[in-house]
């Protein structure tokens, strides 16, 4: 995929978002170049389950693809002179660290526009670049509880629960691409760079756009919907069902046809209003209703009635999917190492083409010496640069 081909990034990234968030651009042919510490950037030593393949871990791999590897001692002044060089060739800087280190850092929004007027400067942090939280440590979990996301899910009577996954990272990460993308067509348009900001709880905030917005509205009832039901903003049906085998999604849909479904002849006595008002009831009575079906034979029902629904899958039914695997959105490859790997493809297609992997996730410093050399650095000031452990010759 060539959509970004000549766009250079420098990412100073770590964790999810940030490595992510560059991913969809190094994905659509931009030149992503990752710059880590010589001791290898965090995602290399810690990772998701506990679970790694040929001393990768999990959270390196699943966002770092089609990225050159840097490794360089930035704090020593060698090391901050071929940052500088590279800023001179780069279009995008995109880091997120909390704010304020990389002004320590000496790459900070002013320094580095002094370097380089047309790039583009893309932070990521947690809170924002300023205001009462800003030097806090931003992290999934903790933005899950701030935001109030961790407290509209699970059940009334039930503690809060955090979605499954770090699903504010993931999200941030798409606004960052997004953004960065916007910036990109703007200096276009201008010839002038520009600054982006992209904090973790506005990413939670805008993932709850709808559920906000209601509230923030005077729809004030309460942010724990009850048993079965998916959402506290939703009526009745929509949610989650037990059956004998499993569980079954129920979406949105008329009362009359879900009563045809299930026999259930009481559902069509509730009103428009009623179906939000009394949700509780009317999950009991669809819930005690369907208990008895297995899986296929509601499915049928529901289908025959064009209600909406999706039996509930755990991942290995997902990675069987039918839709899932005509949709290509998984992609087997070989590591660095050659060891087969499985990755998540990019989520978009263009022009009917999904991007793939040119390279996976590379050994720390793996480019280092061909990245030094573009720059200008002959072979012996590379040699020494690495015996002199200013940079990590992978």
């Amino acid at each position: 995929m060539d959509i970004l081909e000549g766009i250079r990034v420098l990412s100073f990234n770590h964790f999810l978002l940030g490595p992510m968030g560059t991913q969809v651009l190094a994905d659509l042919g931009a030149d992503v170049i990752c710059v880590e510490p010589v001791s290898g950037a965090f995602q290399r030593h810690w990772g998701g389950a506990n679970h790694k393949v040929d001393g990768e871990t999990m959270l390196h791999l699943c966002g770092n693809r089609n990225k050159r590897s840097l490794a360089v001692d930035i704090k020593s002044p060698e090391g901050s002179t071929v940052i500088k060089k590279l800023i001179l060739t780069t279009d995008v800087l995109s880091e997120n660290f909390r704010p304020g280190v990389m002004d320590k850092l000496g790459f900070g929004y002013e320094a580095v526009r002094k370097i380089n007027p047309k790039i583009i400067y893309a932070a990521a942090s947690g809170y924002g670049q300023d205001g009462p939280y800003s030097k806090r440590p931003g992290q999934d979990l903790v933005i899950q509880a701030l935001s109030g996301l961790a407290n509209i899910n699970g059940s009334e009577n039930q503690p809060p629960t955090p979605v499954g996954v770090s699903a504010v990272d993931h999200h941030g990460a798409q606004i960052l691409a997004m953004s960065i993308l916007a910036a990109l067509f703007h200096r276009e348009r201008t010839g002038k760079g520009s600054r982006v900001d992209v904090d973790l709880l506005s990413a939670a905030l805008d993932l709850q756009n709808e559920s906000l917005v209601c509230y923030a509205n005077g729809a004030t009832q309460s942010q724990r919907p009850p048993k079965n039901i998916a959402g506290w903003y939703f009526p009745a049906p929509y949610g989650i069902y037990a059956v004998q085998d499993g569980y079954v999604a129920i979406s949105l849909g008329s009362m009359e046809s879900l009563a045809n479904a299930i026999s259930l002849p009481a559902l069509e006595e509730f009103t428009s209003d009623e179906v939000f008002e009394c949700k509780k009831e009317i999950a009991a009575l669809i819930q005690s209703a369907v208990k008895d079906f297995n899986t296929t034979e509601l499915e049928g029902k529901l289908d025959k009635e064009k209600l909406w629904y999706a039996r509930v899958n755990d991942y290995s039914a997902v990675l069987r999917d039918p839709q899932v695997q005509h949709n290509g959105s998984f992609l087997d490859v070989k590591s660095a190492a050659q060891t087969p790997i499985t990755l998540l493809a990019h989520p978009a297609k263009y022009d009917g083409e999904r991007p793939g992997v040119r390279f996976p996730p590379q050994p720390l410093g793996a480019q280092t010496s061909e990245i030094l050399e573009e720059i200008g650095y002959s072979g012996e000031e590379v040699k020494r640069l690495g015996e002199t452990g200013i940079v990590h010759l992978g």
